[in-house]
């Protein structure tokens, strides 16, 4: 099966940390927009080799930031000109104070049926660094209003690593988000990227970012606290309790294809990728007329074993090495470095498949790049 994904490049204001394609200017094109994408999807509709659609997921930017109405009609177009299976995930990313009652409820009848809600932090004090529109109760509310709507599949997001969050704090921030009953978590490390506020704030010295070991410590703790509360950690940064795992995510690691439409959205299609222009006037001016609003590779055999053993080790599901052979055999180096990770305690190997163990998982990207074909 395959999904689709639907960038909504709109925010109502610029996260500190954040380096994500958007705009917060973006009132006077916003039907514009909207026309480009709904256009781009039905030009693409010939581009998935699997025509079933098992998932679409509306990212951002904000995309809690359309009406419902705006949503029922995107969706409602893909029905008309894909596939969309009866059972597929429909995923609206939603920052708190987007949700009301009555939106959560309009959000279900427009077709939506899972949410994924942008927390971040549980302390006042981080979302304001942050520049988040929304508060810690505002959070909390939007995890129990969308309960209340009938959302049974819902996910939060959370960031690990903050500037002054200590071990107990972070411990807190897990308590409360296990007391919400949701059965899906995405928590992510922070990163300092170019170009944002936080770089500038970091290298002036205004905010001291936490070390490495604390962010080490934050990670064997939300593993064995979630753990302990039932989640399966089935992705480094993914934890799913009752079989909850992200569908649409899920296609990105098991190497599924998906369309991604919007400006700056990726596409795969099992030999390509294919990205679109970051620039909104350009992606609406461009869209449908030439091929100036997109660019594209061919995958090479180093592209897919690449791409095979960093979505592998990541997930619970393993890297098949079954899988990987068929691009070229198992070299006696790449064996070596199977044994090596194996004699340190990093991976663990089931008959054709290697998984990374609880320690292997703080060493994910150094692991999978003695791995790589250079």
């Amino acid at each position: 099966m395959a999904g689709i994904y639907i960038h909504i490049p709109f925010c109502k204001q610029k996260c500190s940390y954040c380096d994500f394609h958007f705009s917060t200017t973006f009132h006077s094109y916003r039907e514009q927009m909207l026309s480009s994408i709904r256009e781009e999807i039905v030009l693409r509709k010939e581009y998935l080799p699997i025509k079933n659609l098992r998932s679409v997921y509306f990212g951002g930017g904000t995309p809690s930031l359309l009406n419902p109405s705006e949503i029922k009609e995107i969706l409602d177009l893909i029905r008309g000109h894909y596939e969309l299976d009866i059972t597929a995930e429909i995923t609206l990313e939603a920052n708190p104070d987007d949700l009301s009652e009555t939106i959560v409820h309009d959000l279900r009848s427009a077709g939506i049926n899972r949410l994924s809600i942008g927390i971040q932090s549980f302390r006042n004090e981080d979302l304001k660094w942050m520049n988040r529109a929304h508060t810690a109760e505002q959070a909390l509310d939007a995890v129990n209003l969308s309960r209340s709507a009938g959302f049974d599949n819902i996910t939060v997001d959370l960031i690990y690593g903050l500037p002054g969050l200590e071990l107990p704090d972070w411990e807190d921030h897990l308590q409360k988000v296990v007391s919400l009953d949701v059965d899906h978590i995405s928590a992510y490390c922070l990163t300092i990227e170019e170009r944002t506020a936080l770089q500038k704030w970091v290298k002036t010295g205004s905010i001291k970012p936490a070390g490495e070991d604390l962010q080490s410590e934050q990670f064997d703790l939300m593993v064995r606290f979630l753990a302990a509360h039932g989640f399966e950690q089935y992705e480094i940064s993914n934890f799913a309790r009752n079989g909850k795992y992200a569908v649409h995510n899920s296609a990105y690691w098991t190497g599924e294809s998906y369309l991604g439409v919007g400006p700056s959205a990726h596409s795969f299609n099992g030999n390509s990728r294919r990205w679109n222009v970051a620039n909104n006037t350009r992606y609406i001016h461009s869209i449908g007329k030439n091929n100036d609003w997109f660019e594209e590779e061919l995958l090479s055999e180093k592209d897919k074993w690449n791409e095979l053993i960093l979505t592998g080790l990541r997930t619970a599901f393993g890297l098949d090495l079954k899988q990987l052979s068929t691009l070229r055999p198992l070299s006696d180096q790449f064996s070596d470095k199977i044994d090596e990770f194996s004699r340190y305690g990093w991976i663990r190997r089931s008959h054709d498949k290697i998984y990374l163990t609880p320690e292997g998982k703080l060493m994910a990207d150094h692991i999978s790049s003695e791995l790589f074909i250079t």
